[in-house]
C-alpha cells in the first residue's frame, strides 16, 4: 500500500509539473530579451529587472485596460449571483411546467457553444440593442453566464430543507426576506463557486469584448493582443510580462477560496 501511494505522488508529481510548466515559461520570459526567449525559451534570466514590465505598461496603456476589464467582470459577477440565485430558488421552489422548461432552456444555454451564437448575436447586439460599450457587455455576460449558475444554485437549494423557508414565513417573513436573510447565506459555498468559475471567464475572455467593444474600450486580452504587430511580430517580453500581472489576482483568489469552490460544485451537481 505504501508503494501505491508513493507511485501516485510521483505520477500527480509528473502531471504537476506539465501543468505549471506554461506558467514557468511566460513567467521566466517576462524577464528576457526577445532575442533570448527565441533561442532559449527555457533558460533562466540572467536578471529580474522590471524593465518589460514598466514598457509593457506603456505600450498598451494597460491600467484603463485594466479598470475596463474590473468594471465590467465585478459588475458581471454581482449581477449574476443576484439574479441566477433567485431565478434558481423560483425554479427550485416553484413546481410547474413553465417552471421546469424555464429551467430546461437555462441547460440547453450551457450545451449551446457560444460560437454558434456569435455571429447573430454581435450583429443584434450591436445594431439594434446598442451594447456595443463596456455597460452592455455586462448584460451579454450575464446572459451567457446565467445557464451554469442556475444549475448550480438549483442543485443546492435542493439539499436545504424546506422546513426552514415554511418556519421563517411563519415568522412574519415576506418571501423576499426569506430569501435575503434565510436562503443566500446557505448559498455561500456555491456563491463562491459561481464567483470564481465566472471570473475566470469573464476576466480572461477574448472573444466577446473583440466583437463587442470599441477600440478605445479594451479590455486586458484586447490589450495584450495589440502587441502582436505588422507581419506577426511580438514583442514576447513585454507580452510576457503583462501575462504575468494578469494573471495574478485569478490565482491568489483561486488559493484563497479552494476549499469552498470544491464544496460548491459538489453541493451544485445534484440534478433537479
Amino acid at each position: 500500500m505504501k508503494i501505491l501511494k508513493i507511485c501516485l505522488f510521483i505520477i500527480l508529481s509528473i502531471v504537476m509539473l506539465f501543468y505549471l510548466s506554461p506558467f514557468y515559461l511566460v513567467f521566466i520570459s517576462a524577464f528576457k530579451e526577445k532575442s533570448v526567449i527565441l533561442e532559449n525559451p527555457f533558460k533562466l534570466p540572467t536578471s529580474y529587472s522590471l524593465t518589460y514590465f514598466k514598457s509593457g505598461v506603456k505600450l498598451v496603456n494597460y491600467f484603463d485596460a485594466f479598470k475596463n476589464s474590473l468594471f465590467i467582470t465585478f459588475f458581471s459577477i454581482i449581477l449574476i449571483i443576484i439574479t441566477s440565485s433567485i431565478t434558481a430558488w423560483i425554479i427550485t421552489r416553484v413546481k410547474t411546467r413553465f417552471t421546469k422548461f424555464i429551467y430546461n432552456l437555462f441547460l440547453l444555454s450551457i450545451v449551446v457553444p457560444f460560437q454558434l451564437l456569435m455571429y447573430p448575436m454581435v450583429y443584434i447586439a450591436s445594431k439594434y440593442l446598442y451594447l456595443d460599450n463596456i455597460y452592455g457587455i455586462v448584460i451579454l455576460y450575464v446572459g451567457f453566464g446565467a445557464g451554469m449558475s442556475v444549475f448550480l444554485y438549483s442543485g443546492f437549494i435542493k439539499s436545504i430543507p424546506l422546513e426552514i423557508e415554511e418556519a421563517s414565513l411563519i415568522d412574519g417573513c415576506t418571501p423576499f426576506q426569506t430569501f435575503y436573510y434565510i436562503i443566500f447565506p446557505i448559498l455561500k459555498p456555491t456563491t463562491v463557486t459561481v464567483l470564481i468559475l465566472n471570473i475566470m471567464w469573464i476576466w480572461n475572455d477574448y472573444l466577446l469584448p473583440y466583437y463587442i467593444l470599441p477600440s478605445n474600450e479594451r479590455t486586458i486580452p484586447l490589450a495584450i493582443n495589440s502587441l502582436i504587430g505588422d507581419f506577426g511580430t511580438v514583442a514576447y517580453s513585454e507580452m510576457t510580462a503583462l501575462i504575468t500581472i494578469s494573471i495574478l489576482p485569478i490565482i491568489i483568489i483561486y488559493i484563497l477560496l479552494q476549499k469552498l469552490i470544491i464544496e460548491g460544485i459538489t453541493a451544485g451537481s445534484v440534478k433537479m
